[in-house]
């Protein structure tokens, strides 16, 4: 099977992490976030992937490359201007003629891609959606099936009074290469809005796979570092994890012996932490460097920082190459923009 994945958002919500590094590129314990799909869709025998990509496209391409590590092969199609995601998979046709698989590149999901793909051959569906159920569907788009899981209907950010289910779309779908039939070419067209509404009442056959399997949306700083807690807490089948030991750290770091590491943490590689520092549930990323007795609880640091001794960061985000001189203290939900020296 082939599949497109859709990487091509600007990550408005998660700056500033996203201003120089792509959604698609963040560390998740240390490992680039796309890392885990790919290796996801070729454990489910997908062996050609495009990467539909536009903003920083290069940082991806560095990293993944022709896919040959992965052993499988990855093409890339690179948008000049937003195509949506529809028009996105447009744009990947030349290289869709079977069914395929569809997903949004900010989706971190065990779901199972193989029992998914036998479902929607079984229906003989044009479209296969899957579903995810969540506590409050009024931020999303609720869908509702029959019984056959044939879909019925379509709510986008229902009123608490329409909530008929919380099952919402997981951004991952099964295709028929006529789906593109009815997608412009370069074109801003999105499938949930222009292609899937318009199909269904058309009567086409349009399928849901529910699966109440791990899914989290890293679209905010806050859902990225829960998704990080979440895999040292052993949530995913993706991650092995030690549960006596959910301190994570990374190739030739440095830690001091007096330094306090309290579970859950990331610390990724080429970090030097001084003596007395401490770090409590929070992610740091690579070459950062911690003077002694700063205090990191509950905090993003990315790559490049120097943080100066004494400093308190809580509750914050830092972006990357960022300096803070000795004794700043960044207040709760502060978010301090890449290049910035402080103090």
């Amino acid at each position: 099977m082939k599949a497109v994945i859709l990487v091509g958002g600007l990550g408005t919500r998660l700056r500033p992490l996203s201003i120089n590094t792509p959604k698609a590129m963040m560390p998740v314990v240390n490992t680039p976030f796309l890392e885990y799909v790919i290796r996801r869709l070729s454990r489910h025998n997908v062996s050609h992937i495009v990467l539909a990509i536009s903003h920083l496209p290069q940082p991806i391409m560095d990293c993944l490359g022709d896919g040959s590590r992965f052993g499988i092969r990855i093409d890339y199609t690179i948008e000049e201007k937003a195509l949506g995601t529809a028009g996105a998979v447009k744009n990947a046709a030349k290289y869709l003629d079977a069914p395929f698989l569809a997903l949004n590149g900010d989706v971190f999901t065990d779901l199972d891609i193989t029992r998914m793909a036998a479902v929607h051959k079984q229906h003989r569906a044009m479209i296969t959606i899957a579903l995810t159920p969540v506590e409050d569907p009024s931020s999303y788009g609720l869908i509702e099936t029959d019984n056959h899981g044939r879909i019925r209907r379509f709510l986008e950010k229902p009123k608490p009074e329409e909530i008929t289910t919380n099952m919402i779309n997981a951004g991952t779908y099964i295709l028929e290469p006529e789906v593109l039939e009815h997608i412009p070419p370069d074109t801003n067209f999105s499938f949930e809005h222009d292609v899937f509404p318009p199909l269904l009442q058309k009567g086409k056959p349009v399928y849901a796979f529910p699966s109440d399997c791990y899914w989290m949306d890293i679209g905010t700083p806050q859902k990225y570092h829960q998704l990080n807690r979440d895999l040292l807490g052993g949530r995913s089948n993706q991650y092995n994890i030690n549960p006596d030991n959910r301190v994570v750290i990374g190739r030739n770091s440095k830690v001091h012996p007096s330094a306090n590491i309290m579970q859950p943490a990331v610390i990724g590689e080429d970090c030097t932490l001084a003596e007395d520092v401490v770090v409590e549930d929070s992610i740091i990323w690579d070459n950062v460097g911690i003077g002694a007795g700063a205090v990191i609880r509950r905090s993003i640091i990315a790559d490049n920082c120097r943080i100066g001794e004494g400093c308190v960061i809580e509750d914050s985000v830092i972006a990357d190459n960022v300096t803070l001189a000795a004794g700043y203290k960044a207040e709760s939900g502060a978010k301090i923009w890449p290049g910035t020296r402080l103090g």
